[in-house]
């Protein structure tokens, strides 16, 4: 007896290919339960046909060698699982997904993975200040630089004022507290994203609290680093940031200093013209992520995340 195999069957032997990439393009919008409920599928069946639609295009869409990858971690849940997803930042897509935790030893898995040829094309590694993170890039790819990303910079920067609106907080009583409650979403967003509510009271409460209203100053012109295209002028421009701390009492804002001032070459390499890339697409690679973990409610088949994370930049087919 002789089988002939139909190329037209997908996995599944019930379902055609065709049905099954029309269900996995409904799933890269939709939840699982929601395609099963309209295509009046089982949950387990729309899964299995959504895995073999994303495994198509990853055989589609093989990893090349990237010049600039960017490493980050990704919590999976509450507490300490992480995991490491690394992007071709030129390309716009994440290339690899893995690792036990985020430490040396799981971003290494990565290197081994991609191995010494692609490895050698690597020029520029962008990364969170993670020292397990700089020491596995230094040891596997040793001639590529590594690029602090602004935006984590900016978080700890953030985090510092938080700390400063915590403290004014717990010092003052009464009236001059109302100032302050309620209002961390106005004080550590941009500017330009708030409501004219929200600027009238971000006016208010700098207007009543001197502290903070120096501490707002000071992060807000701190981003100016970003834009100096030699590292001579960038390195004048932070030591007369950090000059500008003295006597503030903004104990946050030193330690925060003393973090930029140990990892200024990472830093300061965002002023060479070789290691200009755009680093938006890490922060809206976060966002899909994130995005993917609450539509999943959080999912238990950590291969199905993984083609979910690995698939979300690439093109339908």
């Amino acid at each position: 007896m002789k089988t002939e195999k139909l190329e037209w069957i997908a996995d599944n032997p019930f379902y055609t290919k065709r049905f099954a990439y029309y269900v996995g393009r409904k799933c890269r919008g939709m939840t699982v339960k929601d395609v099963a409920k309209e295509l009046k599928l089982d949950w387990e069946t729309v899964k299995a046909l959504d895995k073999e639609y994303m495994e198509k295009q990853l055989n589609q869409n093989p990893v090349a060698a990237a010049r600039v990858i960017g490493i980050d971690e990704l919590s999976l849940r509450k507490g300490h699982t992480y995991r490491i997803v690394v992007s071709d930042l030129e390309r716009r897509k994440p290339i690899w997904y893995g690792g036990k935790d985020r430490s040396e030893e799981s971003l290494d898995i990565f290197y081994q993975w991609l191995g010494a040829k692609k490895a050698k094309k690597i020029q520029l590694a962008v990364m969170d200040m993670w020292k397990p993170f700089k020491k596995s890039t230094k040891k596997n790819v040793s001639h590529a630089a590594i690029l602090y990303d602004k935006f984590h910079v900016m978080r700890h920067l953030g985090d510092a004022l938080d700390t400063v609106r915590k403290v004014e907080y717990a010092r003052l009583h009464g009236k001059d507290r109302s100032y302050i409650k309620g209002q961390k979403y106005t004080l550590l967003s941009n500017r330009e994203n708030l409501t004219l509510d929200g600027r009238k009271a971000l006016k208010k409460l700098l207007g009543a609290n001197k502290r903070l209203n120096t501490a707002y100053l000071l992060k807000e012109s701190f981003g100016q680093l970003w834009s100096y295209q030699t590292e001579g002028w960038a390195r004048r421009f932070f030591d007369n940031w950090k000059e500008s701390l003295r006597w503030q009492r903004l104990e946050p804002y030193e330690k925060f200093s003393e973090m930029i001032e140990r990892h200024w070459d990472g830093i300061a390499a965002n002023s060479r013209p070789e290691n200009k890339v755009s680093l938006g697409f890490v922060e809206g690679l976060n966002n899909k992520i994130r995005v993917i973990q609450r539509r999943a409610y959080g999912l238990r088949d950590e291969e199905y995340l993984r083609l979910k994370i690995l698939t979300c930049m690439l093109p339908e087919i």
